[in-house]
Order: structure tokens, then C-alpha cells, then sequence
């Protein structure tokens, strides 16, 4: 930056041209005299009388400037003086006087000389004369006042020199002041610029601040309308059990004059308590003699009990072993186990008329091993005689009517399990229409009323299980077949009936028929829902002996086949269990008034007629006697070959109505019963085989 200081006066570039010196020395006499101007007459002729005469005074620092040479001129001309002092940067300059030495040379004296020519030539002629008048001394003192006003302006050149090396030092540190100023100046507005960009982030961290508690506030507002809120349920809250509080506090009351009396009817009780613990102590006397009686009596109880509960586990291990002994004997005499079992009375048939709803006289006399059955059946003659029959009947086993379904499985899961050992087992119910053979079968929807069927499997899904341990592993298939008017229907298959014809095939002790859907088996609740679905598709039909009456024989498969992982040996049984249509007459049932109930009826007791004619054949036939056995005068009959045949273990349930008119129809299935369980057949055979 440039310095705006002023030039000194002593620049060469201010130094104007020297005034004349000699004029400068005379106006510097007159004016340190104080007289007025010299007349020139008077030094040009000092020897004139009247004039006066002054000796020249040394001439004043303005007046040395005039060179010898000079002398006697008309203008004599100073030359510049040089000094040898160091000028502006440091180059050598004329340096002028400065105006403050400089001699103040007196206003030259008013001429009343005229300006023409001849005053110019009066003025020259006077100069000459002046120069002339000067003498070598006053010209040697001049040039001693020169050499002294040199020496003096070259120390003052000098001076000026240093006062112009302060004044650049100064203009150095103002350069610098300036530098700084500026650096200060980049500084500020560097600083400025960051400030400005601090201002906007902080004016936007406000705006972010002004934001959020913008939300914060409403925030607050919704928790303050929240809690005022609350404070509005407290507040109820508080009224709601200020009045409790209330309400106990008249309970409290209350109570405090119930205790009060209590506490009242407490003395008079003391005072009665106190009598009876007197009373109380004989009778304690008494009482520890009886405890004393009584444990006597505890220890004998106890020894009474083990020694019941030995005969009890004696008793079970003797008819384990009768059971085990007579089914041997069964399967060594090969004959048909027979059940019966009579049902209980239905609250309908309760209800109903007085002549529909008389019992008929049934006693069981076996009332140890349950195997004996009496109907006693009174008449009158053409004579007006009373008559009275009676009839007894013996079976393998006989259930009253409050039997349960779990005691009659009980005697059924022998055979059950025999399937699961190889052998082919079958289960048949039979009886007039409503003796109960389906429920007996099937059962009824909760686990107490639960049919043979459902046990038997589950019977045999545990069974296999437990076997598991040994090494062996079984599959189980089943299938639900109908037999309706001599044709066999599938229940588990999903197309309407009589689409397809099925045919029964025998090979080497094993059924099969063709065509029907036949469904893997994992677990009984399966069983389950084919039974189900078998039943909702099942023919039924009102008659006048049972309202919901199957007009069908319905026969459950079960095939299992299992193989030993250990010993290699597989076995391969079948479980089948029928639920055959009832017996019925044709007047008793109304089956005569309807063509459908009386073609169901025909086939039915036709299929009845076939099995009884089977049995009737099996029982005549011996060794020596081949005799024919008709199975395929009925689909029924052909299709329980196997099972009939000897090469199975068989049972079958007989079911009664207990009711006085299902006598004659109860007889006449007592009576077949016996045929069947009077008939021998050859030994069953285990379906087994050893895997090389």
C-alpha cells in the first residue's frame, strides 16, 4: 500500500530557480538595519559629499549562494548545490534549501522610475556600478559564508536524509499497520463468513428446536389431556369409594354392635364351654379306651385285608388260567363261541302303551360264572287252562342288562388280540331288529358307550405297539363293506352305489373283494372316522319294531400283517366284525304294507336262512361225512367263509329284546344260538410263515 505522506519541501522536483543572491544580501542589510532601500548613488559614490557611506555587512545564509563568477553580471546564476548526502532511495539528489532556512528577502523599494527603455539601461548601468563597488574582501567573506551555508545544508541534507530514513521506517511500519490491518481485515471477514454460516446452522438448529418443541408441547398437551382425563376417572374412582368407604364405615358400625353382642353371648358360652370341658374329660377316658379297641381291631382289619387280597390275586390267577384252559379247549374242540347279551329298557319304550312296554320274564340262575338264561312265558289254553313254559338256555357267557360295554369287550379282547398273532378272527352280531347289535358293534359317541369295533382296534393298534420291543413291525388296513339286497356296497367308496360290481374271492384262507377302497390305517382315531362316515351311509329304515332299522349286513375288515426284524418271521391275521341285519316277521315288522321293506325283508331273512343252513351243514359234517356246505346260496355266507370254515376263531353275540312282545322272536334266536354253539368245527390255524 502506497503511503499518502507529504513530499518534503527539499524535493528536487520542488526546488525552483535561485533568486538573485546579491539582491537577497542587500534587502537581508536593509532589513536587519531597519532602514529603508540603499540608493544606489550613495555606494556607487561614497566619495560624494552629503552622501553615506556603510561598510557591506556579511551577507546572510541566502546571499553565499552567488559563485565569484558570477560577479559583475546582470544576472548572475547560482548552480545548483550538490550534496553528497543520500537521497531518496538512496540516490544522490539536489537538495533545495529548505523554505524555513531560506533568507526572507525585503520587498524591493518602490521605484519612481519611469519603465521605459531608459530606465532599463539606468537599471543595468547600476548593477555594473554595485559589482563594481565591491571589493576582494567582501567577495572572500562571501565565499567563506558560502563554504559555511554549504557545510551547513549538507548537514542539513544530513538531517533531512535521516528524517527521510524515520519517515520510510515509518512508512515501513505503516506498510506493515497496513499488511496487518488487511491480514486483520481477511481474518474478520473469514470470521464474518463463519459466523454467518454458524448463524444459519444455529437458525436452523432453532428452527429444529422450535420443531420439536412444537411437538413436545403438543405432546404435552395430549399427556396433560390424558391425565386430566385420568384425573377425571380418580376423581370418580374417589367419589365411587368414598361412598364404599361410607358404606363400610356403617358395616364397621354395624359390626361393632354385633361383636358387643357377640361379646355377651361370649360369657354365657365360656361359662358353658367350662361345663362341657368337665364332661369332655370323662368322656376322653372313654374315648381313649375305644381308640385302644380300635386299633386292635385296625390291626386285625389289616390282617383280614392281605389275606383277602391274596385269595383276591389267587382268584384271578385261577380264572386266568380257566379262561386260558377253556380257550384252548375251544380251539381244540374248534367250536362257535356264543354270547348273549339281553338289553337294557328304553325310556321310550317306558312311555309307550301298557301291552307294548310289559317285560318279559328273563332271570339269570348262574349267578356265579354268568352263563345261563331263563324265560318263563305264561298262557292260557283253548279251555281256559293256564299254561305256563319255561326255557333254559346255556351259552359261553351271558350279560344281564346293566353290563357295560367295557365288561362285555372284556371277554371279546382275547380274540382280538389272537388277530395280531395270525390267526383270523370273527366277531358277528345277531338278533331280531332293535336288540341293540349296532350299538353293541358300533357303539355309542363317548368313550364308556364306545362298540366292540372301536375296542378291538384300539385293542389291537396296543397290542402292536407293546410288540414293537421284540422286533416286530405291523401295517393295518381296513375296508367297511354293506351287504343290501344280495349286493355287496363299499361305505368308504366315494362314487353312488351299485356302480360297480364287486366279487368275492377266496385264496388260501384269506377274502378278498374286488374293487373296493381299502384305507391305511395309523392310529384308532382313524378307525373312528370311517365308522363314521360307514354309518351315515349305511341303509336304514323306520318299521314299526325299531324306528332307525339296518336294512343291511354290514362287515368290518381289519387286515394286519407284521414282520419280525429279528427272527424273520411274518404272520398275516384279519379281523372281521359283522353287524347282521335283524330278524324280523313280516306282520310284526309292517314290512308287508311296503315293497321296498318287503324285497329288504325277503333278502334279509333269505341271507339269516343261508347262514343257518351253513351251520346246520358244518355241524353234520365229520370226517368220514363230506358233506356239501351251501356257502354261496348267499353273498353273506360266501364272503364269512373263512370265518365259518374252521380256519378261525369265530364269536357270536346273540342280542335280546327284553321286552314280552319280542318273545317269540327272542326264542326263536335263543334257539339258533344254541344250534351254533352246539356245532364243531376244525381247529383254527395261524396264518404264519418263516421268511428264508
Amino acid at each position: 500500500m502506497s503511503s499518502r505522506l507529504p513530499r518534503p519541501a527539499s524535493s528536487p522536483d520542488r526546488l525552483g530557480p535561485l533568486p538573485n543572491l546579491k539582491r537577497k544580501a542587500v534587502d537581508q542589510l536593509e532589513e536587519d538595519d531597519g532602514i529603508g532601500p540603499l540608493k544606489m548613488s550613495a555606494l556607487s559614490h561614497p566619495s560624494k559629499p552629503g552622501s553615506t557611506f556603510r561598510p557591506p555587512r556579511p551577507l546572510t545564509a541566502s546571499s553565499s549562494n552567488i559563485p565569484p563568477s558570477n560577479i559583475g553580471t546582470t544576472k548572475p546564476r547560482v548552480p545548483p548545490i550538490r550534496s553528497g548526502g543520500p537521497g531518496v532511495n538512496g540516490r544522490s539528489t539536489n537538495a533545495p534549501i529548505p523554505k524555513s532556512t531560506r533568507a526572507v528577502s525585503a520587498p524591493p523599494p518602490k521605484s519612481t522610475r519611469p519603465t521605459t527603455a531608459s530606465g532599463a539601461r539606468y537599471g543595468a548601468a547600476r548593477v555594473k556600478t554595485e559589482a563594481a563597488a565591491i571589493g576582494p574582501d567582501q567577495i572572500q567573506d562571501l565565499r567563506e559564508e558560502i563554504k559555511d551555508l554549504r557545510a551547513e545544508q549538507a548537514a542539513k541534507n544530513a538531517k533531512v536524509a535521516e528524517d527521510m530514513d524515520v519517515e520510510k521506517l515509518k512508512v515501513l511500519e505503516l506498510q506493515q499497520l497496513h499488511a496487518q490491518q488487511d491480514e486483520r481485515l481477511l481474518q474478520a471477514r473469514t470470521a464474518e463468513s463463519e459466523s454467518r454460516r454458524l448463524v444459519a446452522d444455529l437458525q436452523e438448529k432453532i428452527e429444529d428446536l422450535q420443531k420439536k418443541h412444537s411437538r413436545e408441547i403438543m405432546t404435552c398437551e395430549m399427556d396433560q389431556s390424558r391425565l386430566q382425563r385420568q384425573i377425571e376417572s380418580l376423581k370418580d374412582d374417589l367419589r365411587v369409594s368414598e361412598a364404599d368407604l361410607r358404606r363400610e364405615r356403617d358395616t364397621i358400625s354395624s359390626l361393632k354392635t354385633a361383636i358387643a353382642e357377640q361379646s355377651t353371648a361370649q360369657v354365657t358360652l365360656e361359662a358353658r364351654i367350662a361345663a362341657l370341658q368337665a364332661a369332655s374329660g370323662n368322656i376322653q377316658g372313654k374315648l381313649d379306651e375305644s381308640d385302644m379297641n380300635a386299633g386292635r381291631l385296625k390291626f386285625e382289619l389289616e390282617q383280614e385285608r392281605q389275606r383277602t387280597s391274596e385269595l383276591e390275586d389267587k382268584l384271578r390267577e385261577a380264572e386266568t388260567l380257566r379262561r386260558k384252559l377253556h380257550n384252548t379247549i375251544q380251539e381244540l374242540k374248534g367250536n362257535i363261541r356264543v354270547f348273549c347279551r339281553v338289553r337294557p329298557v328304553l325310556p321310550s319304550e317306558l312311555t309307550s302303551s301298557p301291552s307294548g312296554s310289559e317285560l318279559a320274564a328273563i332271570s339269570f340262575p348262574d349267578t356265579k360264572e354268568h352263563r345261563e338264561i331263563s324265560i318263563v312265558s305264561s298262557a292260557e289254553s283253548a279251555t281256559g287252562v293256564g299254561r305256563k313254559e319255561n326255557w333254559e338256555f346255556a351259552f359261553d357267557k351271558v350279560f344281564e342288562p346293566q353290563a357295560t360295554q367295557a365288561e362285555v369287550f372284556e371277554e371279546i379282547s382275547q380274540l382280538a388280540q389272537s388277530c395280531i398273532d395270525g390267526y383270523n378272527v370273527c366277531i358277528f352280531a345277531y338278533g331280531q331288529t332293535g336288540s341293540g347289535k349296532s350299538f353293541t358293534m358300533e357303539g355309542g359317541p363317548t368313550e364308556a358307550t364306545a362298540g366292540m369295533i372301536p375296542r378291538a382296534v384300539e385293542q389291537v393298534f396296543s397290542v402292536a405297539a407293546a410288540l414293537k420291543s421284540k422286533g416286530w413291525e405291523y401295517k393295518m388296513e381296513g375296508q367297511f363293506l354293506e351287504i343290501y339286497n344280495e349286493t355287496i356296497n363299499d361305505l368308504l367308496g366315494k362314487g353312488e352305489f351299485d356302480k360297480k360290481k364287486h366279487e368275492i374271492k377266496h385264496d388260501k384262507g384269506s377274502t378278498r373283494v374286488t374293487d373296493v377302497v381299502t384305507v391305511p390305517l395309523e392310529s384308532p382315531s382313524e378307525v373312528r372316522s370311517l365308522l363314521m362316515l360307514a354309518h351315515s351311509r349305511r341303509t336304514v329304515a323306520s318299521t314299526l319294531m325299531n324306528e332307525r332299522s339296518s336294512r343291511s349286513h354290514s362287515v368290518f375288515t381289519l387286515r394286519i400283517s407284521g414282520t419280525n426284524g429279528v427272527t424273520r418271521e411274518t404272520c398275516e391275521g384279519t379281523l372281521n366284525l359283522v353287524d347282521l341285519a335283524g330278524s324280523e316277521r313280516l306282520n310284526s315288522s309292517g314290512a308287508a304294507a311296503d315293497k321296498d321293506r318287503l324285497k329288504e325283508t325277503q333278502n334279509i331273512n333269505k341271507s339269516l336262512s343261508a347262514l343257518a343252513d351253513v351251520i346246520g351243514a358244518l355241524g353234520e359234517k365229520s370226517e368220514r361225512n363230506e358233506k356239501h356246505i351251501p356257502y354261496r346260496n348267499s353273498k353273506l355266507t360266501y364272503l364269512l367263509q373263512n370265518s365259518l370254515s374252521g380256519h378261525s376263531k369265530t364269536l357270536m353275540v346273540l342280542n335280546l329284546s327284553p321286552l314280552a312282545a319280542h318273545l317269540g322272536e327272542s326264542l326263536c334266536s335263543l334257539r339258533f344260538a344254541t344250534k351254533v354253539n352246539n356245532t364243531t368245527l376244525g381247529t383254527a390255524r395261524k396264518q404264519a410263515r418263516v421268511v428264508s
